[in-house]
Formats: C-alpha cells, sequence, structure tokens
C-alpha cells in the first residue's frame, strides 16, 4: 500500500528545528535540516553577469575577470559551513574571503589565471541564523 503525505510545513516535535530521518539500512539515523543545501545559485559569468537559477540567494556580486561573490537572502550562523562549487570549463574554487552571508568564488584556467567563467555553480551546506 501506498501513502502520500501532503503538508506544507515540517517542523520537529520535541525541538522545532530537529527533524531525524532513519537511513537506508534503518540502523543509522540523520537530521534532515543537517543534510540539507542551504543555498544554491547557477550563473553566467562572462559578459553582464546574470543568475541563471537559484535558492537562498540576494544578489550576485562581479568583482573583477574571474572573480565573484554570491550574497545570501538568509545568512550561515557563522562561516564554518561547507561550500562546493564548481564550472563548466575552468576550474572554480572558494578563495576563504567569506562570510556569513557571502561565498567568493573564483575561477581560473589550468595556468591559474583568473577567467570569466561561461557557467559557475555554489551550494553551501550548514546551519542558518
Amino acid at each position: 500500500m501506498t501513502s502520500q503525505l501532503k503538508v506544507d510545513k515540517l517542523q520537529g516535535r520535541t525541538t522545532a528545528g530537529s527533524i531525524v530521518v532513519t537511513s537506508e539500512g534503518t540502523s543509522v539515523e540523520t537530521n534532515l535540516q543537517q543534510g540539507l543545501a542551504k543555498c544554491f545559485c547557477n550563473f553566467t559569468g562572462t559578459g553582464t553577469i546574470a543568475i541563471q537559477d537559484s535558492n537562498n540567494i540576494g544578489s550576485l556580486t562581479d568583482n573583477g575577470t574571474g572573480d565573484y561573490h554570491i550574497n545570501l537572502t538568509n545568512a550561515h550562523t557563522d562561516t564554518t559551513f561547507s561550500v562546493a562549487l564548481s564550472s563548466g570549463q575552468y576550474h572554480t574554487g572558494w578563495d576563504g574571503n567569506t562570510t556569513s552571508s557571502s561565498v567568493n568564488i573564483a575561477a581560473y584556467n589550468t595556468s591559474h589565471a583568473y577567467v570569466d567563467a561561461n557557467n559557475a555553480f555554489g551550494q553551501t551546506f550548514g546551519d542558518l541564523a
């Protein structure tokens, strides 16, 4: 028998911000909120930069060739969150110039020279404030 649950909001019963999910093997539990991406951004970094798709992103800043800031709408609690970055054709990195509400993305070629990326992508994982 298949079940379907339709809700508009999930909230932990014991602690409002904590929902525990049992693993596939049913022997381990994980916290749902910890496993969710807190933001993502897919943007074009050439010419006039433009966000193609995003969640929890307030704006995008072009700091110069291959140097971008994604600015979160809702900040993380601190700077100890995790960042995942990629680009369509170049290497991407996180230069550490990050705050709880923004992530700096650098796109560079094999010679480590900054270059504008046709497409760049970034996600963060961690606690929101």
